[in-house]
């Protein structure tokens, strides 16, 4: 909805005002049937501009507050003019020409409030629709986002699986280092002993004997 909108129900009530308010001095040199041909045209005309106002209240409603003011100020002058031409139909005409609504304006007003019901319906099911597809939107980006995260985690998983094989082939060469350096020392300390017993014996040897 918007402001356009309202400028053209706007054009459709000018042009109903400006048959209308040709009515009331007509019917006042006017008689029987006639006259009676006059109020029947300005008891529709009045009825469509009825709900050309009703549009445009509804318009007013869903404009932007920029523009409400102004539309808010020209449906009350409408309105005025609109009920000051009634007066004026009533002073020309003779008392009891006026008539009930007719069947086709009935008629007319029904098919209003149903289009307008319908409109109603078919914004409330845009809406839903809009709202389901940033909903299934969003779900599928949860869903690519899961999936990312999944993999994420899968990868980290298989780098923690590298590090603990990783770590037991450590602590493997380790223990195997440990253990060659136990027997290295006990290599050396059998040569350093060894080299000692012969050490010994060569200073007996030399100097005892």
């Amino acid at each position: 909805m918007s402001s356009e909108e309202f400028e053209k129900l706007h054009e459709i009530y000018r042009s109903l005002y400006e048959e209308l308010k040709l009515i009331p001095e007509r019917a006042l040199s006017c008689h029987g049937e006639e006259r009676k041909r006059l109020v029947r045209t300005f008891d529709e005309r009045q009825g469509e501009a009825e709900e050309v106002l009703q549009g445009m209240e509804d318009e007013l409603r869903a404009a932007p507050p920029s523009y409400r003011n102004v539309m808010s100020t020209k449906l009350r002058l409408y309105r005025r003019d609109l009920g000051k031409l009634q007066r004026d139909m009533k002073t020309s005409a003779p008392a009891g020409s006026f008539r009930q609504p007719t069947h086709l304006q009935s008629q007319r007003a029904l098919l209003l409030q149903g289009t307008e019901s319908l409109n109603n319906a078919s914004q409330s099911i845009e809406r839903s629709q809009r709202i389901a597809s940033e909903t299934e939107k969003i779900g599928t980006e949860v869903i690519e986002e899961l999936g990312e995260q999944r993999e994420q985690l899968d990868r980290a998983r298989n780098r923690l699986v590298n590090t603990g094989e990783n770590l037991s082939r450590s602590r493997k060469i380790l223990r195997s280092i440990s253990r060659r350096l136990v027997t290295n020392k006990l290599l050396l300390a059998v040569i350093i002993l060894m080299e000692l017993a012969i050490l010994g014996a060569v200073v007996y040897l030399k100097f005892f004997r």
